[in-house]
C-alpha cells in the first residue's frame, strides 16, 4: 500500500498548480482557495507518513524508485528516515501558511505566485525524500528558481532585483562545485545510490576533497559566515510568505545536507575539518548577534538571529555526538517555528504602515494587545525560554558541545546571553514605551486569519518545548545508525 506514498504527496500540490492554470486571473478567490486547500491536504496527507513510519528501524522506508538514464543504469530513489521525515512535515506545514498569510497582500500576478508556492512545496518534498544524489542536486538547484521570482516579482522594495541575483548567484554558483563533486563520486563507485554510496569507503585524500566541495555548498545554503551577505538582502526584498518559507525551511536544507551527506559518506573530512567549523560557527553565533543589536530594519534583525541560530545547528552537527545531533535537528524544527511566527508578526505591521524600520513602533501593547502577546511569545521562544522548543534544542547542542569541546560548548553558552540581549531590547522597544502617535495615528490588531497563521506555530513550539520526546522518538534510531557511519 506504500509503494507510491511519497510520489502522491509530490503530486498534490503539483496538481494544485495545473489546475490554476484553468483559473481565470481575476478570480483570485478561487485561486487562493484552490491554493490553500490542496497544500493543506498534502499536509494532512504527509501525517500519514508519520502515523505509518516505524520509529525502531533505521531502514528507510516508503522507498520507491523509477528508472531513468536507462543507458546508464540510473534511477530517481525516494524514501524517508527519521531524520528526513521531520523536514517534509515542517514543510508540508508551512506552505499553507504562508499561503493564507498572503491572502490580502497580494495583489497582482495572483496565479503565478500561489503556483510558485505549490511548486516549492513539492520541490521541498523531493529535496528531502530524495535517495539519489544527482536527484537530490536537481531538487536542491530547482527551488531556487521559484523563489528567486518570489523575491524579484513580489518584493517589498526597489532593490528586490538585486537581492533576487544575489540569492540565486551566490546559491547557484557553490552548487557547481556539489555536482563536480558528485561527478567525481559516480566515476569512483559507479552509482549515485545514497544508500550504496553511504557504504562504500573513499580514501582520506578523497574524501577531504569531496568534503570541501560539498561543504561549499551546503555553507552557502546555511548560511554561514562568511557565506551569509545574501540572507538579510533576500529577507528585507522578500515579501512576508517569501520570508516565511525561506527562513523555515530553505535554510534548513543546508544543514540537513551536511547531516546527510557531510557526515555520512566522508566522515573522515568530517573528522579533519571539526575544527574548523566550530571556529566558523563561534564566530557567527556571536558576530551576528553583535550585528543583530545595530540593526533598524525589523526584517534584518531576525534575518541575523537566524545566521545565529544556524551557527548552533552546525555545532550541534560536528559535535559528533547522540546528544548534539538530536539536539542540532530541534532547533531546526524549533527555528522554522518560532522565524516564521516573527517573520509573520513583523509582516502584519508592514501591512499596515508599510515601514519596517525600528522607530516608528514603539508602546504597541497599549493598542495592540494581541499582536504583542505573539510577539512577545516568540521573541521568548527565541531566546531559548525553557518551555519553548529552543530551550529543548539549545540545552541538548550544548551538552553535546561539552562532551566534544568544553571551550565551544563555553562560547556557545556566553552566545546565548547575547541572543537574549536582542531579542530583549526588540520586545522592550517594539512594545513598551510611550506611542508615537506622531508617526503613526491608527492601529489594527490581528484578524481571525491573521491568527489563524500565528496559532498552529505558537502550538507547535509549544508542543516542542513540553514533550520532545515524540520528535526525539521518530529521530533517534536514524540519528544513531547517522552516528556509526561516522
Amino acid at each position: 500500500m506504500f509503494n507510491l506514498f511519497i510520489s502522491f504527496l509530490i503530486l498534490i500540490p503539483l496538481f494544485g498548480a495545473f489546475l490554476l492554470f484553468f483559473v481565470p486571473e481575476k478570480n483570485s478567490t478561487a485561486i487562493k482557495t484552490i491554493a490553500f486547500g490542496f497544500s493543506s491536504f498534502a499536509f494532512v496527507y504527509s501525517l500519514l507518513l508519520w502515523v505509518f513510519f516505524d520509529s525502531s528501524t533505521s531502514r528507510f522506508q516508503f522507498v520507491e524508485y523509477l528508472e531513468w538514464l536507462w543507458s546508464y543504469n540510473l534511477y530517481i530513489f525516494l524514501g524517508v528516515d527519521g531524520i528526513s521525515l521531520l523536514f517534509i512535515l515542517l514543510s508540508t506545514l508551512l506552505v499553507p501558511i504562508c499561503i493564507l498569510a498572503s491572502w490580502n497582500s497580494i495583489k497582482k500576478f495572483t496565479k503565478e505566485y500561489y503556483t510558485y508556492f505549490l511548486l516549492m512545496d513539492s520541490i521541498l518534498i523531493c529535496v528531502f525524500a530524495s535517495l539519489d544524489l544527482i536527484v537530490f542536486y536537481i531538487f536542491f538547484e530547482s527551488i531556487l528558481i521559484p523563489m528567486y521570482l518570489v523575491i524579484g516579482i513580489w518584493g517589498s522594495r526597489t532593490r528586490k532585483i538585486k537581492a533576487g541575483y544575489q540569492f540565486f548567484l551566490y546559491t547557484l554558483i557553490g552548487s557547481v562545485l556539489m555536482l563536480l563533486a558528485i561527478f567525481a563520486i559516480y566515476f569512483e563507485t559507479g552509482s549515485t545510490d545514497y544508500q550504496l554510496i553511504a557504504n562504500f569507503c573513499f580514501s582520506d585524500r578523497r574524501q577531504i576533497l569531496l568534503w570541501i566541495f560539498f561543504f561549499i555548498s551546503f555553507a552557502i545554503k546555511v548560511p554561514m559566515m562568511p557565506f551569509h551577505i545574501w540572507l538579510p538582502e533576500a529577507h528585507v526584498e522578500a515579501p512576508t510568505a517569501g520570508s516565511v518559507i525561506l527562513a523555515g525551511v530553505l535554510l534548513k536544507m543546508g544543514t540537513y545536507g551536511l547531516l546527510r551527506f557531510s557526515l555520512a559518506l566522508f566522515p573522515e573530512g568530517s573528522l579533519f575539518f571539526t575544527p574548523f567549523v566550530y571556529t566558523m560557527s563561534i564566530i557567527a553565533v556571536i558576530y551576528t548577534s553583535l550585528t543583530t543589536l545595530r540593526q533598524i530594519d525589523l526584517k534584518k534583525i531576525i534575518a541575523y538571529s537566524s545566521v545565529a541560530h544556524m551557527g548552533f545547528v552546525t555545532i550541534g552537527i560536528f559535535s559528533l555526538n547522540l546528544q548534539g545531533l538530536e539536539g542540532s535537528l530541534l532547533i531546526m524544527l524549533s527555528h522554522g517555528f518560532i522565524s516564521s511566527g516573527l517573520f509573520l508578526c513583523i509582516g502584519v505591521l508592514y501591512e499596515r504602515h508599510h515601514t519596517r524600520l525600528l522607530k516608528y513602533y514603539t508602546g504597541l501593547t497599549q493598542v495592540l494587545p494581541l499582536f504583542s502577546i505573539c510577539f512577545l511569545f516568540f521573541s521568548m521562544a527565541n531566546l531559548g525560554f525553557p518551555g519553548t522548543s529552543s530551550f529543548t534544542g539549545e540545552f541538548l547542542t550544548l551538552v553535546g558541545a561539552f562532551e566534544s569541546n568544553t571551550t565551544v560548548a563555553f562560547l556557545a553558552a556566553f552566545s546565548m546571553i547575547l541572543g537574549a540581549a536582542y531579542s530583549l531590547w526588540l520586545c522592550n522597544r517594539i512594545l513598551f514605551g510611550r506611542l508615537h502617535t506622531d508617526y503613526i495615528s491608527q492601529y489594527k490588531d490581528l484578524t481571525k486569519r491573521e491568527l489563524a497563521t500565528l496559532s498552529p506555530l505558537i502550538l507547535c513550539t509549544f508542543w516542542l518545548g513540553l514533550y520532545p520526546e515524540i520528535f526525539l522518538d521518530v529521530m533517534h534510531i536514524s540519528v544513531t545508525n547517522l552516528l556509526t557511519l561516522v
